[in-house]
């Protein structure tokens, strides 16, 4: 399956507890769309979340995201884990 890692450039009131509480809820959501969130990073200072997905295609990953809480992300790269 195709991963991805999405990009929210600015969560305002961004925190280390919203921040898991939506990750939550992603999980919540996703098998509905074949979807598996893995990880996330975040920096409460500038409002960055990164987030880590296999799904099986951009849309299903954002998707998720739109359900489960409406943060959708700013940007969504496919991308490859290195060795």
């Amino acid at each position: 399956m195709p991963l991805f890692m999405d990009v929210h450039h600015k969560v305002e009131g961004l925190t280390a507890e919203a921040v898991a509480g939506a990750h939550k809820k992603d999980l919540e959501t996703q098998d509905k769309y074949g979807v598996n969130y893995l990880r996330y990073w975040f920096d409460e200072g500038s409002g960055k979340v990164f987030c880590l997905v296999d799904a099986p295609d951009a849309e299903a990953a954002a998707t998720v995201h739109r359900e489960a809480h409406g943060l959708v992300a700013d940007e969504l790269t496919p991308v490859q884990e290195g060795t």
